[in-house]
């Protein structure tokens, strides 16, 4: 694939960002893209390895050195063809994948791994420009009926599929705007709003029907969803984790989501009367992963005074650890674009008490060292260390922690039973209640993107071979390309 030896002419070049003084004075996307005739040269250095190790690395399968090679050779409307036979939506995972896919390429052994998520997004976004992308209807419909609940990838992934198979599908979202995840859990600095409407518009235009402001199991009762056929929950884990820390009550103190909730909102205009601000304050994030390095881009956008970052476990070293050798996802030191516009990051800190005023404002936290024990067979403990405590100052603190697992309206009013990971059982997608099935973060557990969009697929399949006895969607791996 690509051009045999071109892994040795041609060095990795990736997009690059404006400068940090310009792109925080506001919320726009940053990034600069290859020049096309450097986007030849990256699809070139894909190897003819034999057996490529990206297609595992990847969740959905993707066919990693066909597309690579059809933009060696400059055939953009065929890599989109290909790109599109595993990935309904390239345009997100193009943006926000942490590319496994990369991580488990080949030339990753001995050379900077191709450039692979980079290549996907400027498919789909070189698509858009030609208009090559466009809705694509079902040629009949079967009668049967579909509610999708929940419209993040996942959700949106299977009603696409499910519609490709002839259902008529309804998608309910309790937010006020599609996208779920996508649309207010991610900054619009990382993924600009209209990418998704784009997207949105080519799905209703293919006969799918979106309802907002529904919230299933609230304002919409479970009683309703009896007229359709089948039920997919794709509702996402959205039970955020906390802290059992004293003053973890404090004003100041507040959930990461509710922070980048709120202001992707009122970028779009909406009325947050008591927005959380970073402005002229002490930040302090708690939590190493996406979700706190978002809160340290907002922040800064906000305009800070400080910005400090905590992290409970110890810092990863710079290069991939000896314990995560090829082609297994690596444990190493990650620094996105918000770090490096301006945060003080600290490793091996646990929070002992928000401490706060007589009004019950935050004013600082104390914190304290600590080491992780390692003892085979046995879980890692946490231990203090003696005379380390420290009191920082501290106006907002920003609980970046990740979720428990889903909401349990549903479960208990469906009655859907929950595995031992605390999310909604399944197996193949389908719940004990047989015309309910589930996919996303809501079956596995808090995950990636490009997870949920292949659940979504693989969801949706099950439902089709549940509804006429036989299927034709595509499984990872398997399927005809579907025409442009």
């Amino acid at each position: 694939m690509g051009k045999i030896g071109g892994f040795k002419e041609y060095n990795r070049a990736d997009e690059s960002n404006l400068a940090v003084a310009e792109r925080v004075s506001n919320y726009n996307e940053f990034t600069i893209p290859v020049p096309k005739d450097k986007l030849k040269e990256q699809g070139s250095r894909c190897m003819d390895c034999g057996i490529p190790f990206c297609h595992s690395g990847c969740p959905l399968g993707n066919l990693i050195p066909d597309f690579n090679d059809m933009v060696h050779q400059e055939e953009w409307q065929s890599a989109l063809e290909i790109l599109q036979s595993t990935n309904n939506f390239p345009e997100f995972t193009g943006r926000l994948c942490p590319a496994p896919c990369e991580k488990s390429c080949v030339l990753g052994i001995i050379k900077d791994p191709v450039s692979i998520e980079n290549i996907e997004k400027s498919i789909v976004e070189r698509g858009f420009a030609e208009g090559w992308i466009k809705p694509q209807p079902p040629k009949s419909r079967t009668g049967k009926t579909v509610a999708v609940i929940g419209s993040g990838p996942a959700g949106l992934a299977a009603a696409q599929q499910l519609n490709r198979a002839g259902h008529t599908v309804t998608v309910f979202e309790r937010d006020n705007a599609i996208g779920g995840l996508l649309r207010y859990g991610i900054p619009n600095f990382k993924l600009e709003k209209g990418i998704i409407d784009r997207r949105v518009a080519i799905l209703e235009a293919e006969g799918i029907t979106f309802k907002t402001n529904v919230n299933v199991g609230v304002n919409f009762s479970v009683e309703e969803l009896n007229q359709f056929d089948s039920i997919v929950l794709c509702g996402g884990a959205t039970e955020r984790r906390s802290l059992p820390t004293k003053g973890i009550e404090s004003k100041g103190v507040v959930q990461a989501m509710d922070f980048l909730t709120q202001q992707t909102k009122v970028l779009y205009g909406e009325s947050i009367p008591d927005q959380v601000k970073a402005t002229g304050k002490d930040v302090i994030v708690i939590g190493g992963g996406d979700t706190g390095s978002d809160c340290i881009g907002t922040s800064n956008r906000h305009g800070a005074k400080s910005v400090t970052n905590f992290e409970i476990l110890p810092k990863p070293p710079v290069g991939r650890s000896e314990s995560t050798p090829w082609p297994f996802w690596p444990l190493q030191l990650k620094t996105s674009s918000s770090h490096e516009e301006g945060c003080d990051r600290n490793w091996l800190i646990n929070t002992k008490e928000f401490i706060s005023n007589d009004k019950g404002e935050l004013t600082g936290l104390k914190t304290v060292e600590v080491q992780w024990k390692m003892t085979p067979g046995q879980r890692p403990e946490l231990i203090e260390k003696e005379g380390s405590e420290k009191i920082w100052p501290c106006d907002l603190a920003l609980l970046a922690l990740g979720f428990t697992g889903p909401e349990k309206t549903l479960s208990e009013q469906l009655g859907i039973e929950i595995d031992a990971r605390n999310n909604y059982k399944a197996h193949n997608y389908q719940t004990n209640v047989p015309h309910i099935f589930t996919a996303g973060d809501m079956r596995r557990g808090q995950s990636l993107i490009v997870w949920a969009i292949s659940e979504g697929r693989e969801a949706a399949r099950e439902v089709d071979l549940f509804l006429m006895g036989s299927t034709n969607l595509p499984t990872k791996g398997k399927g005809d390309l579907p025409s442009l």
